[in-house]
């Protein structure tokens, strides 16, 4: 089964190709992104972003994860990710990351509600979790506007260290 592409407002959400490597090497390799990602790597490599493309699909047929291109509607470069990098048993783990020249329009949470939304309808998505870095307000502010019920601050292992994460967990 062909992973579709999800339309939502101003977006186009489409799985990614192995074109989009430079690019996601661009956005996803400032430093910053990495701070705020829990397994983004830094300095990111278009051989890595080729190696995590190839995953998808095969992810995507298993119904073990779901993972798209954020583009804007007539131009069809990235501006970021959205995913349930984990995915099983009607419950699914919401990752997503942005470019920072886009940041604060908003285009996260459609992103996100976009996939959610396509998720519960097609994959039997009942639970979403997300976890986000307590600095990380941009993050908090997503989830939030998403409605998904806070859960617990907790610390996770990240990257070799104990860091606060604040953990949200519901229904859809």
């Amino acid at each position: 089964m062909k992973q579709p592409n999800i339309e939502t407002q101003r977006l186009i959400l489409r799985p990614f190709c192995d074109n989009d490597a430079p690019r996601i090497a661009e956005l996803a390799g400032e430093k910053i992104i990495a701070d705020m990602t829990a397994n983004m790597p830094h300095p990111y490599e278009p051989s890595m972003a080729i190696e995590w493309i190839s995953t998808h699909q095969s992810a995507f047929e298993q119904k073990l994860a779901v993972v798209y291109a954020i583009t804007i509607k007539g131009d069809n470069r990235i501006i970021g990710s959205v995913s349930f990098p984990q995915l099983g048993k009607g419950e699914g783990t919401l990752g997503y990351w942005l470019g920072v020249p886009f940041w604060g329009s908003g285009f996260a949470f459609e992103a996100a509600k976009g996939l959610i939304e396509y998720c519960k309808a097609n994959l039997g998505l009942r639970i979403v979790h997300a976890v986000h870095f307590t600095e990380n307000t941009r993050s908090q502010s997503v989830i939030e506007k998403l409605r998904i019920p806070f859960f617990e601050e907790t610390t996770h292992l990240v990257k070799g260290a104990q860091c606060p994460v604040r953990v949200y967990k519901g229904d859809v």
